[in-house]
Formats: structure tokens, C-alpha cells, sequence
């Protein structure tokens, strides 16, 4: 299992009123856009920004970040291993299969293992698509 790429999470009430000043830190356009449920998320450098109805951000406010691995049954075999509790089981959403996990200790972490397209456009651009 590899960790891809980690977000720390913003929550916002406003997603375009917190994207400007956020293009002018990282020097870039958000990744990704899109909407999940009542909320809307946006990607931008190595911030994930949740942006909607307090109480609908709070559905997923138990997580402290968002980590991004190649192989999510790697992430449950080794973390239930370690301790690990499956809090969230797999779903699949707009981005590809995630699930919550909270670790050891009490640290909660959503996982999500992207599809290809999204890790050829972000994480390896420049390699052909499939590889």
C-alpha cells in the first residue's frame, strides 16, 4: 500500500468565496470539483475544502484528513491489523472507493483509493493513461 497524496480538510461555508485565496497560496487551480450529498468539495494543492450546510459538514467532520492510497484492501488489512476500526465501510462516491477508518490511539482518517483517470490526471500526469 502507498500513500498517494494527504489533504489536510477545511470547512468552509462559502466554497467560491474561500477559493480565491486559496488559488493565490498554492499558485494553482483546484484539481477537483465536485458534489457529494448536500456538500461541496473542492481539491486545491494539499487542502480538501468542504464547503455547505453546517450540519451537513458535520457528517463528516470526524475525520481529521483525507489520504489517498492505491489500494484501499491494504489499507483495511494493515490498519484492523494495527487495531484499526472500520468507523465508515466502503462506499463508492464521484472519486472512486472510500471508506473511514479510525486508527489506534483515536485518530480517524478517510481513505480513498481514486480511480485511474484521476490518478493519471493528478498524481502521475504525464503518464499515459493505464500506464
Amino acid at each position: 500500500m502507498t500513500v498517494l497524496k494527504t489533504y489536510a480538510r477545511l470547512w468552509v461555508d462559502d466554497l467560491d468565496a474561500s477559493l480565491p485565496s486559496l488559488r493565490t497560496l498554492v499558485g494553482g487551480e483546484p484539481d477537483l470539483r465536485f458534489a457529494f450529498d448536500a456538500i461541496e468539495l473542492a481539491a486545491i494543492g494539499d487542502f480538501l475544502v468542504i464547503a455547505g450546510p453546517p450540519r451537513e459538514r458535520a457528517r463528516y467532520g470526524h475525520a481529521s484528513a483525507t489520504v489517498i492510497v492505491d489500494d484501499l484492501d491494504a489499507v483495511v488489512a494493515g490498519l484492523t491489523t494495527a487495531g484499526g476500526e472500520i468507523t465508515t465501510p466502503e462506499a463508492t462516491g464521484p472519486t472512486g472507493r472510500y471508506l473511514y477508518v479510525r486508527h489506534a490511539g483515536g485518530a480517524e482518517v478517510e481513505y480513498v483509493e481514486w480511480v485511474p483517470e484521476l490518478v493519471d490526471r493528478i498524481i502521475d500526469p504525464g503518464t499515459p493513461p493505464g500506464r
